[in-house]
C-alpha cells in the first residue's frame, strides 16, 4: 500500500525507476532506460487522497498498549465510543 505521493506515482507509473525533485513540489520522473516519463499530478494527488485518511489516523490514534490499556479498564464498546468513533469522524473516509 502506497503512504506518500511518492510512493502513488510508483503505483500508478510501473515504469518509473527514478524521482528527483528540486523543489519538493516538481518531480522528473525516468524509466529503466532514463527516458523522462510525464506524470499527472492531478491524478497522483487523486489517488493520494484516497489513502491520505489512513494515514491520519494512524498519526492520531494511540499505541496499541494504550488501547488495550482502555479495553481493559472501559470495554470495547466505550473504546470504540471514546477513541476511535471521534478520530474516524475527524478523519472519514473518502466517498
Amino acid at each position: 500500500m502506497a503512504n506518500k505521493w511518492t510512493d502513488c506515482v510508483f503505483t500508478l507509473y510501473p515504469t518509473v525507476v527514478t524521482m528527483h525533485s528540486k523543489d519538493g513540489k516538481t518531480y522528473t520522473c525516468k524509466d529503466k532506460d532514463n527516458k523522462e516519463v510525464t506524470i499527472d499530478s492531478n491524478l497522483v494527488d487523486a489517488e493520494f487522497a484516497k489513502i491520505e485518511y489512513k494515514n491520519k489516523r494512524l498519526e492520531e490514534y494511540p499505541d496499541w498498549q494504550t488501547q488495550l490499556d482502555y479495553i481493559y479498564h472501559n470495554g470495547i464498546d466505550k473504546w470504540k465510543t471514546d477513541i476511535v468513533n471521534p478520530i474516524k469522524a475527524k478523519y472519514p473516509k473518502p466517498s
